[in-house]
């Protein structure tokens, strides 16, 4: 009898359990690391990232926890998509231009003209991923979201004023759409993440860079640097995935706390904040005394347009060359665009 009443809560214990298994383990927290390279004190990690995070944690009810590594504190900057897709972490959030070559189609809507801010670049990309247009490029993981940056403008040890005052100079570029336009302009294209600008600028390897004016103060450049020429020369897109195998293994109510929080719901917010932090940095620039340069539209200034017009098109053609044809995704880039202005 003694044996008898230690085996059976025993058994009654290891019956309950493989049933709360069952179910989705209704009482297991599940830990998923998030791994991205804004820093930890940046407006991105600070107002959306952690956020986020806690809005999962309370409308899972505290069965899903997020753990965040800003940073690059888990994964390079160019290995996070990656490191998602092979499960070494559960979310990643990377730049596809910090992936030469693996996001093509995506990079199209980098092109100048099609987006002049973090909201309508933002838009842009998750309409592009919805429709179909992209999709293909993120098969092997769970995508949350696609956002975009506002556009990249200049800025420079020296005065740029027109594309001949960029000859000779290093200019970081970030993928290579804006590697394809700068070196159009006659200045040598630098690739290096964002995390490398603030060293690279104070040991002189670079003359210049370009960056979205919300950048200036998060890599600290507004400390070394006074020239800018306020010209949206591309912007850059952003992905924000999920290990496949790990969504897919959530039950049914935690994907949909999931869902919830994705897709242009999520775009929509992050490109509100960085349109609004683009203007408060270039304000800043203005307040600082800084030189600014403006040119509100490249494409139709005459010093402009022609060496714009040949960098896109030289970006196009190297797509084509893949077999794919990236004149009709870029008219449905234009479509989108037109559809997401603000």
């Amino acid at each position: 009898m003694l044996a008898l009443s230690l085996v059976l809560p025993l058994s009654l214990t290891a019956c309950s359990s493989g049933s709360e298994a069952k179910n989705g383990g209704a009482d297991e927290v599940v830990v998923l690391r998030m791994s991205h390279f804004m820093p930890a004190p940046s407006a991105m990690n600070a107002e959306i990232f952690e956020p986020w995070a806690k809005k999962i944690e309370e409308e899972s009810n505290g069965r899903i926890k997020i753990e965040n590594f800003p940073g690059s504190t888990l994964t390079k900057p160019s290995d996070t998509y990656e490191a998602v897709v092979n499960g070494r972490v559960d979310i990643g959030i990377q730049l596809q231009g910090y992936t030469s070559g693996r996001f093509p189609l995506s990079q199209i809507a980098e092109l100048p003209g099609l987006s002049n801010s973090g909201s309508q670049m933002s838009c842009l990309m998750q309409t592009l991923y919805d429709n179909g247009t992209i999709a293909s490029e993120y098969e092997d993981s769970h995508v949350i979201s696609l956002y975009g940056l506002g556009p990249g403008v200049l800025h420079s040890t020296k005065l740029i004023a027109k594309p001949d005052d960029m000859k000779g100079l290093r200019i970081r570029r970030p993928s290579a759409v804006a590697g394809d336009i700068i070196e159009s302009m006659g200045a040598a294209p630098v690739g290096l993440p964002a995390t490398d600008i603030y060293t690279s600028l104070q040991r002189g390897v670079i003359d210049g860079l370009s960056l979205p004016w919300d950048g200036v103060p998060i890599f600290r450049v507004n400390e070394l640097v006074d020239n800018h020429t306020n010209i949206p020369l591309y912007s850059s897109s952003v992905v924000i995935n999920m290990n496949k195998e790990k969504y897919d293994s959530l039950p049914p109510d935690l994907q949909k706390v999931i869902d919830d929080n994705s897709g242009m719901v999520f775009a929509k917010k992050v490109g509100e904040m960085l349109t609004e932090d683009d203007r408060e940095a270039l304000q800043a620039a203005k307040d600082a005394g800084s030189t600014i340069v403006d040119i509100p539209d490249p494409l139709n200034d005459p010093a402009w347009s022609g060496l714009l017009k040949q960098g896109t098109q030289k970006y196009l053609n190297s797509v084509n060359q893949n077999g794919v044809d990236a004149d009709a995704v870029y008219e449905k880039v234009k479509a989108a665009s037109e559809a997401c202005k603000v």
